[in-house]
């Protein structure tokens, strides 16, 4: 018997050590204990009572048992073109490889199959989308015009064009499926409301579903404010939340499903069985990636194959866009509003905070606000972390005695949630703590400074989603992230996050940072079947799959083609009924 150790080496005093590492006791004259010996071996993730000498014994059992067996669903072609392994050797490679290039070889095989596939239903998805008939809107270049120019500001050059591939989408017969991606404070809104108000001037129905209360309120707002305004009269909108009493919501659904309102706006209470339209020709869904699939579908099936616009202020990465929206047309608002502030993001250690507090009292002694951002709501017994309730407090009787200080979270009432933005957004509270409830907060122009404590806890979507709750008017505003992380993880989002405003270029940080199945979560956009595939390191394969892909689909729409048939049944084996839910996005 042997003792074979794992670990990394490294030099103490002149001489080699490894540090804890993981130990097996072999019998060299077992071949199945010599699997870990004098090769290039796998390390896989363990659970309590595994052990890795376990694990590939089962796998090589598998491997063996089961690999002659195996369909190489890759064609020929395919692999030849690209000098691809076929399925068994990849496989026999990617765990037992007789070198590091052949593993790099099996990597890329399987990638490739895997982008290939996911890429067909995607293009099978979007094909019988533009099959379908849907409502051609009749919109005048006069009529737009007059809404770009309604306003009592200038509409951004990338607004102005967006409307128009709105407008181009709208007047076809075939359903419009348009992805609709700007930063924060970009103006998606006001975009969004063109495609509504033409589809009302057609006599039609229009809805926009948000993830949250919150956030179908503030679309809610602003919509009914542009109408109090005089600027679009005579549009009947409601909001429909759950948390509204019965008989208003009775009176909603009557007057829904009797075309009086031209407007509804809601959160997954649009959803329900009960709330039917009269001519839904138009929708917009808000931050789409917080809803399931089958939320977006249960919406789109309410009206006769509607325009659809999904809009996310979550700038999504080129190679995401390719991979998870290949189906969807994707308009971008790149360019934000003239006369909007600087932010300046700096990352303390909180051994400074102090500091932080000081800069703060002098910025609300000029009559501008604060924001305080906590991953908790409550004092944690197992974590040592500060947490909003009792940060408030020790506020508002010591570091901020002289300043009018609120408390905001999500297990607040919904009334006094909105109390609270409501007080904060008229100046009657200097310094908000919240958690992040905070990032689907209302616009605030007053308020130039966040300081977000603990921020190592925080994603680097969800930092740049609540910095975009400051430098929303013309003031300089401030961003501090306290924060001393453990991880190199940890420091690459802070080191991200203060080097750059620009969503994209955050979100192409976060994709690498992360990897793509943490993106958006795996199981709602199919990116639980890329086992191996990695959008984000893998460009250049996925672009080569994606044209394979195209050219079948392109060829043959339904794989009707006898050599396409065992290609259809790998489609639908590995994407069961997500073909069908072809217009939820």
């Amino acid at each position: 018997h042997h003792v074979v150790c794992y670990g990394k080496i490294d030099v103490y005093k002149k001489k080699l050590q490894m540090v804890s590492p993981e130990y097996e006791i072999i019998n060299t004259a077992d071949d199945e204990d010599s699997l870990g010996l004098k090769r290039i071996v796998p390390i896989y993730p363990l659970t309590r009572g595994m052990t890795q000498r376990y694990i590939r014994k089962v796998i090589k059992k598998c491997l063996d048992g089961y690999l002659e067996s195996m369909t190489d669903h890759l064609p020929v072609r395919i692999r030849n073109t690209y000098k691809l392994m076929n399925i068994k050797r990849s496989l026999s490679h990617i765990h037992f490889p007789e070198e590091f290039p052949s593993q790099q070889d099996a990597i890329r095989r399987i990638s490739f199959e895997e982008f290939y596939f996911f890429q067909i239903s995607v293009n099978l998805r979007r094909l019988s989308i533009t099959q379908q008939e849907g409502f051609k809107h009749q919109i005048s270049d006069a009529q737009t015009l007059s809404f770009i120019h309604a306003f009592h500001f200038e509409l951004t050059g990338a607004q102005k064009r967006v409307i128009q591939e709105i407008k181009s989408d709208m007047t076809q017969s075939k359903p419009m499926l348009r992805l609709l991606q700007g930063d924060v404070g970009s103006g998606k809104t006001l975009v969004a409301f063109y495609g509504c108000l033409m589809a009302i001037n057609n006599g039609n129905q229009t809805a926009i579903m948000a993830p949250t209360e919150i956030l179908a309120r503030q679309h809610y707002t602003n919509i009914t404010q542009l109408i109090d305004d005089k600027i679009f009269p005579d549009i009947h909108v409601r909001i429909l939340v759950s948390t509204i009493k019965k008989q208003e919501k009775d009176e909603i659904i009557e007057e829904l499903k009797n075309g009086r309102i031209d407007l509804l706006i809601g959160t997954h209470a649009l959803i329900y069985e009960e709330v039917q339209f009269k001519r839904l020709s138009f929708i917009v869904i808000d931050e789409q990636h917080k809803f399931g699939v089958q939320q977006r579908a249960l919406l789109t099936e309410k009206g006769d194959n509607p325009d659809v616009l999904i809009m996310t202020a979550t700038p999504i990465p080129r190679t995401l866009c390719i991979t998870l929206y290949g189906d969807l047309d994707v308009s971008t608002i790149d360019e934000l509003p003239p006369n909007r502030g600087a932010i300046q993001t700096k990352h303390v250690s909180h051994d400074r905070v102090e500091e932080v507090y000081a800069f703060v009292r002098t910025i609300l002694k000029k009559k501008q606000q604060a924001y305080f951002v906590y991953p908790l709501i409550e004092e944690s017994q197992t974590l040592d972390i500060k947490d909003a309730e009792n940060m408030y407090k020790h506020f508002k009787a010591r570091v901020f005695k002289d300043f009018r200080v609120g408390l905001i979270h999500g297990q607040m009432k919904r009334s006094e949630m909105e109390q609270i933005m409501l007080g904060f957004k008229a100046k009657k509270i200097d310094v908000l703590v919240a958690t992040t409830v905070l990032e689907w907060g209302v616009d605030v122009p007053n308020a130039s400074v966040m300081v977000i404590e603990q921020a190592e806890r925080f994603g680097l979507a969800q930092l740049h989603q609540l910095r975009g709750r400051i430098g929303r008017g013309n003031l300089d505003s401030h961003c501090f992230l306290i924060a001393d992380p453990q991880t190199q993880e940890g420091q690459m989002r802070l080191q991200a996050i203060c080097s750059s405003r620009d969503g994209f270029y955050i979100a192409q940080k976060d994709l690498e940072i992360r990897g793509p199945g943490h993106y958006f979560g795996r199981h709602q956009h199919g990116l639980n079947e890329l086992k191996v595939a990695n959008p984000a390191t893998q460009i250049d394969l996925l672009e080569l799959a994606r044209k394979e892909a195209l050219a079948v689909t392109q060829s043959d729409p339904n794989l009707l083609m006898k050599e396409h048939q065992a290609m259809k049944d790998v489609v639908l084996k590995r994407y069961p009924g997500y073909l069908n839910m072809v217009k939820a996005g």
